[in-house]
């Protein structure tokens, strides 16, 4: 499936989670999109603002609420809900995307209606990208565990569901040689340097590594809760300063709370960040290469150090060992290697034949020949 990239379109959240698409060009006044991005009524109302064309505000009245027990009205019922508003800002935005999709071609259906079988072809349906399809399942999991612990359904259809196994090991994890390749096109005073040894040195996030500052260390020691599931499941840590990332922390010293700033001296946004890295990335020459690859980049280091699992978790503030554990085997297997082939190299010199030498009668060894000469 080709995704197109439409151009001009910016989009903002308004005070209750609604998403809001824009059509802004110089030169022309903004203009609010309406229909799901996608849609039919969403593409006509995009076509006539490149055709500079004025666009008819939408008729849908405002509060208007889907049919009740319609496969949109739960999904309003659950972004209204606790357990939809404990989400983090952008999963809920995400989530709310994914399912404001469907809305488009089920939102009429009975919610009670849906079936295992149903979920399985939505699912099949994103097989050649296995990520979204898994992305699917999650949210229809989450929004019928809602619907059942209401009594608004007497099961949850995506409950069985399984997963589909993503193939490889997901974003590139940065070799030496990339990590110097990048530090050789990037100097040391340069925001690029100073957001790679943030994530490198720290193994975090780039959401974490945004929003690090001053504030957070306390006699050389870095102290902050991560962003992730800050509002559900918080993780604190407390990761001393390498002496690396203090080098490169003095020489970017710009008296700003946020280590990480724009030009203009502001904050980056997490998807304005990416943007910048990817940048970054590319003029280095490194086009596989993300943030999240310093991240993995720092786990493997931790792990070739020796470091135990539980000591690669207290830095990378994962709560279980299943992901760590991938680092810890991956070090072990080639130290162990290592080991192993100096053993047999060791094993082959000790054994090794030596051959006789000419003087072989002198020492009271007869050759074979001389014998049968004899």
């Amino acid at each position: 499936m080709v995704k197109i990239k439409l151009r001009y379109l910016v989009e903002d959240v308004d005070r209750h989670g609604n998403v809001r698409v824009y059509f802004r060009r110089k030169g022309q006044k903004k203009v609010r999109l309406s229909g799901l991005p996608g849609s039919e009524q969403f593409m006509e109302a995009y076509r006539k603002c490149l055709a500079g064309l004025e666009v008819a505000p939408s008729k849908q009245p405002k509060g208007a609420k889907a049919a009740k027990g319609t496969f949109k009205w739960l999904c309003e019922e659950y972004f209204s809900s606790a357990e939809f508003k404990q989400l983090d800002v952008r999963t809920g935005l995400v989530r709310r995307r994914l399912l404001d999709r469907l809305c488009v071609l089920y939102g009429d259906k009975p919610a009670s209606r849906v079936e295992p079988i149903h979920i399985r072809k939505m699912r099949d349906s994103l097989a050649d990208r296995p990520e979204a399809a898994n992305s699917l399942v999650k949210a229809l999991r989450q929004l019928f565990s809602f619907a059942s612990a209401y009594g608004y359904m007497h099961y949850n259809a995506a409950r069985d569901i399984p997963y589909i196994k993503v193939k490889g090991d997901g974003f590139h994890t940065w070799t030496e040689l990339e990590i110097s390749q990048f530090e050789a096109r990037h100097s040391i005073n340069s925001s690029a340097r100073l957001a790679m040894a943030l994530m490198l040195y720290t193994g975090q996030r780039r959401s974490d590594a945004i929003r690090l500052g001053r504030q957070h260390v306390r006699n050389g020691v870095l102290e902050f809760t991560q962003h992730k599931n800050r509002s559900r499941n918080p993780v604190s840590l407390s990761i001393p300063l390498h002496p690396k990332l203090q080098e490169i922390l003095a020489a970017n010293s710009h008296g700003k709370l946020q280590f990480i700033v724009t030009e203009f001296g502001k904050p980056f946004s997490d998807a304005g960040f990416g943007n910048r890295f990817r940048k970054w990335c590319d003029e280095a020459g490194l086009p596989n290469c993300t943030a999240h690859g310093l991240r993995k980049a720092a786990a493997t280091r931790l792990a070739e150090a020796g470091c135990t699992e539980r000591e690669i978790m207290a830095i990378t503030g994962h709560r279980t060992s299943k992901q760590v554990s991938r680092y810890a085997q991956s070090a072990n297997q080639a130290k162990l290697a290592g080991q192993a082939i100096s053993k047999l190299v060791g094993d082959e010199n000790q054994n090794r034949s030596v051959p006789l030498s000419e003087g072989g009668e002198q020492s009271g060894t007869l050759l074979a020949s001389n014998t049968l000469k004899a």
